[in-house]
């Protein structure tokens, strides 16, 4: 019979949901106390506001995929709920809304079982993204100007024709956690009335004259220029580009749920799950806090998950404001740099963003692949019996490099610099159903996973680059690998950027006999298109795309499109079958289409 899970309040433990105290040591202290009754435990919160500051968090040594690499200036994380070393936890809100303070990670599951975080919403006092909107703009006196309005919780100062942008002050040191100056490092630019994000360059702190704080979260920016500025009413999302911490962070776990949350902030990163199993993130909002004037909700990424095995579940989320992909599923392709013995390789992490933890466990399977053509090696699979890396927890040993052993003697063709190797033990099957993307600067999901992939009920409105993409990188990000199962059934795309499916892996020598990917399914989808490729295919065998509704935006009266709706390179048995396109588009490439002039090969 299912042990009765032990209940423990914050509240008893000191944590104060009036706001007025900073919660953090209380909150630290129960889940401490939780670990140490070693049974399952429910640790609840209540209706109320709580302050959770990073000096006396929990702190460990962590190395996480896709943010700062070996950089030792972050190796160190501050963790607000921490769930470390437990089974069968929930970590329940009740309606609590949890505000975090300076730069750390909202919530960890780290070597634990059976994890759910639930109903609770989650935000940052300060956001290091700085979203200031063109209030107004025009021309005075022969100049041009502009006056922004600035998220109350984005601190400033004025000093000549400069703004700095503070995070908020320690009350531990006196000094911001985070500052940076004018455009800071990155920007892109939402427009709230098309509902759209785009990357793009920041014209705010160009020919500047003068600057003056007009108070009220409110700043004059005059130019030596007469050109009246055309962007009043966009918001200009500013950030410098350090990912120090991830926002949540999921790591040699099992069984882990996010559910029913509101996670109106994701500070420095996303959601990051590495080398777990079993991962449910259902009913959350990442989305800004309507009442925060912002309009980010994530400093890049909202969810990354790197080297997952078992079964990945994205159910009913909406996904909105982000600084980077919504979701991004992968494995890491490690390069083959030595040769010590025959039954052993020395492997690089080639991406600075990625290092630190281990890529390997002994008992898991490898798969070793050609760099140029991205097809594996004969006879190329081994199992590994033992590694010498890194531990993920500290720096005792090269974050960047690792030694692992086989059970065999490998092939001769696995060549330095032309080989990287990938874990086929952690390869998930994926679920991506009823979510909501929007107002998303780039791709709406990314995967790359061996296992079936169901991505279907989803509404993707506006990205800015393809709504899905499907790569298998070896020479930018590294991010792994061929997919054999896809469908893509009963989605929306409504104004969508070209290509709207992009299949893009990155081998050099394209050989329709050897593709990278297969077997993937368009079935049943509604696009809603301005003159773009719908499908651009690169390196497949089986591409089905069958009963989809393809609608211009602007009526079939007005002037034809002349992009093709598919291009494919590569590739073989692409089948185009049953679809129903509307008047005026350019279905040269569409063999069922109503003025079909090609093959679609």
């Amino acid at each position: 019979m299912a042990s009765v899970p032990e209940l423990l309040d914050v509240v008893a433990f000191g944590a104060d949901p009036t706001g007025r105290a900073d919660s953090a040591p209380a909150v630290a202290a129960a889940l401490r106390h939780a670990k140490g009754l070693g049974r399952p435990v429910r640790i609840e919160f209540c209706e109320g506001t709580f302050q959770l500051y990073p000096e006396q968090a929990e702190t460990r040594e962590l190395y996480v995929s896709n943010t700062v690499g070996a950089d030792q200036r972050y190796r160190d994380k501050k963790i607000g709920l921490l769930v470390e070393d437990m089974h069968d936890v929930v970590v329940d809100g009740r309606g609590a809304k949890l505000v975090y303070h300076g730069l750390q990670t909202a919530f960890a599951a780290i070597r634990s079982s059976k994890v759910t975080f639930t109903n609770f919403s989650f935000d940052y006092a300060a956001p290091k993204v700085v979203d200031v909107t063109v209030a107004d703009a025009g021309v005075a006196d022969g100049y041009a100007y502009r006056i922004l309005a600035v998220p109350a919780g984005s601190p400033y100062v004025v000093s000549g024709n400069h703004v700095t942008w503070l995070g908020e002050t320690s009350p531990v040191t006196g000094t911001p956690y985070w500052s940076g100056v004018d455009e800071l490092e990155y920007t892109q630019v939402h427009d709230p009335v098309e509902r759209r994000t785009w990357r793009d360059d920041n014209p705010l702190f160009t020919d500047v004259a003068d600057v003056v704080d007009l108070d009220g979260q409110r700043i004059r920016i005059d130019y030596a220029i007469g050109t009246a500025p055309g962007d009043g009413g966009l918001v200009y999302q500013m950030r410098l580009i350090e990912r120090e911490e991830p926002g949540a962070f999921i790591w040699e776990s099992r069984d882990v749920t996010l559910r029913a949350l509101d996670a109106h902030y994701l500070q420095t990163f996303g959601v990051v799950g590495q080398f777990s199993e079993n991962l449910t993130i259902d009913r959350v909002n990442f989305a800004p806090d309507p009442l925060s004037g912002r309009t980010t909700a994530s400093f890049a990424d909202f969810v990354q998950l790197s080297g997952i095995k078992g079964d990945v579940t994205i159910t009913d989320n909406v996904f909105d404001g982000p600084h980077d992909d919504p979701i991004n599923i992968h494995g890491t392709y490690l390069e083959v740099i030595g040769r010590p013995a025959p039954e052993e390789v020395a492997f690089s992490y080639e991406h600075p963003q990625t290092a630190g933890f281990p890529q390997f466990y002994p008992g898991d399977e490898v798969e070793f692949v050609d760099k140029l053509t991205m097809f594996p090696l004969v006879d190329g699979r081994a199992v590994v019996t033992a590694v010498d890396g890194p531990s993920g927890l500290d720096h005792a040993k090269p974050l960047t490099t690792m030694t692992v052993t086989f059970d065999r003697p490998l092939p001769d063709a696995i060549e330095i610099g032309g080989t990287v190797a990938e874990n086929l033990t952690y390869t998930p099957s994926v679920v991506i159903a009823g979510n909501i993307f929007r107002n998303v600067p780039t791709r709406g999901i990314l995967v790359t996973t061996r296992k079936p992939v169901l991505i279907t009920g989803n509404r993707f409105e506006a990205m800015s680059m393809a709504s899905i993409y499907i790569s298998s990188d070896a020479y930018q990000w590294y991010e792994s690998g061929p997919v054999t199962d896809v469908t893509i059934r009963d989605n929306e795309f409504v104004r969508p950027a070209e290509p709207v499916i992009f299949i893009e892996p990155t081998n050099r020598d394209i050989d329709p006999a050897r593709p990278v990917h297969h077997n993937i399914s368009v079935v049943a989808n509604t696009f809603d298109v301005g003159d773009l490729t719908v499908v651009n295919a690169k390196s497949v065998a089986g591409f089905h795309f069958t009963g989809n509704t393809i609608r211009r935006l602007d009526g079939p009266t007005h002037p034809p499109y002349t992009s093709p709706l598919f291009v494919f390179t590569g590739s073989t048995d692409i089948q185009i079958t049953n679809n129903n396109y509307a008047s005026n588009l350019n279905t040269s490439t569409a063999p069922d289409g109503p003025y079909s002039g090609g093959t679609g090969r």
